[in-house]
């Protein structure tokens, strides 16, 4: 039993953490010689950790030195609250919303504090590899822009198609095991400094087609743009989807005067802000379970329009960031 309940915490214990998941397990009911079994520490060690929390009520050492604590016990809870809102959320998805609170944190921070007591967050997922090609692109892109501030990025309308599932629609959970092919909605949005702009949903059995984004570019990208910004030049990005290059459409592009952002390296999800909003808009989606396709259309327009463009600005802002770490890792995914 015990093997069971132990071995998936111990997979996210590093060093700095190894006190914080001994006492997480002495929390949860396990002797000091159960602990030693796992071989997370030497005995002594294990031992002296769990008569300092005894004796002091914590694991922190007495006189701790190195930084400041980041965060205070009041948002301590905050987070262990969210966590147990979503036990399905990454740690960097936790990290996001933490930071709308005010915290200023990693994902790697969310990980120590959710482990001093005793709960565990999911990582995120792998991101794509990257050929020699999309290395090379990518650094092509961050040196063209490497010396754009945040109020440059602030003229740049993001965008992007997602897609959005019923009965778990982040994709990270299935809530009804009988239903084999749930609905999925798939839809377009763009959003910019300015805050979220048009998001259109996909019909069903329309194709992603250079037909299709034409008419959405038309119908949803030109409204966006006269009133985030009227007749301030501002520039589009979008990724290097089939439909996005067709000839046609860089053609009507460049007829409606549309400055595109770029050209856009492959493979670069950690480069684009929408990704991130994407992701918090799906967990929102996800806490409001909707039960049928109609229900889930419409909370996701729902929550859409409630992005506030504080957060919008935030993402947008991030980008000075996302170009230097990609410039300093030589090309490789930075943490976005």
């Amino acid at each position: 039993m015990l093997e069971i309940i132990v071995l998936p915490l111990l997979t996210m214990v590093t060093c700095k953490e190894t006190r914080a998941a001994i006492i997480a397990l002495h929390k949860n009911g396990f002797t000091g010689k159960d602990i030693v079994a796992t071989t997370i520490a030497p005995k002594s060690t294990i031992y002296r950790f769990i008569k300092n929390f005894k004796e002091r009520g914590s694991i922190l050492v007495k006189k701790a030195s190195g930084r400041p604590r980041k965060s205070s016990k009041c948002q301590d809870r905050l987070l262990k609250r969210i966590q147990l809102r979503d036990r399905s959320a990454t740690s960097a998805e936790l990290a996001q919303e933490w930071q709308q609170a005010g915290v200023s944190a990693s994902a790697r921070t969310v990980r120590r504090r959710l482990l001093e007591d005793g709960l565990v967050s999911r990582r995120a997922a792998k991101k794509p590899l990257l050929s020699k090609k999309n290395i090379r692109d990518r650094l092509i892109f961050c040196r063209k822009y490497s010396e754009w501030t945040a109020e440059d990025w602030g003229k740049v309308i993001f965008s992007d198609e997602a897609s959005f599932r019923l009965f778990g629609a982040s994709g990270k959970r299935l809530v009804l095991p009988t239903v084999k092919h749930p609905d999925t909605i798939h839809v377009w949005g763009c959003f910019s400094s300015k805050g979220v702009g048009s998001l259109t949903i996909l019909p069903k059995n329309t194709a992603m087609n250079k037909e299709w984004y034409q008419n959405t570019l038309q119908q949803h990208l030109l409204p966006t743009t006269q009133q985030q910004f009227g007749e301030e030049q501002c520039i589009f990005q979008h990724d290097g989807a089939p439909c996005h290059k067709a000839k046609v459409i860089t053609k009507w592009l460049g007829d409606q005067n549309v400055e595109i952002l770029g050209p856009w390296p492959g493979n670069s999800p950690d480069l684009n802000p929408i990704e991130n909003l994407w992701s918090i808009l799906k967990r929102r989606v996800d806490k409001q379970k909707p039960t049928n396709s109609d229900k889930l259309q419409e909370v996701i327009m729902k929550e859409w329009v409630a992005i506030s463009q504080d957060l919008a600005q935030k993402l947008i802002e991030s980008m000075p960031s996302r170009i230097a770490e990609v410039l300093k890792k030589k090309g490789q995914h930075c943490k976005y």
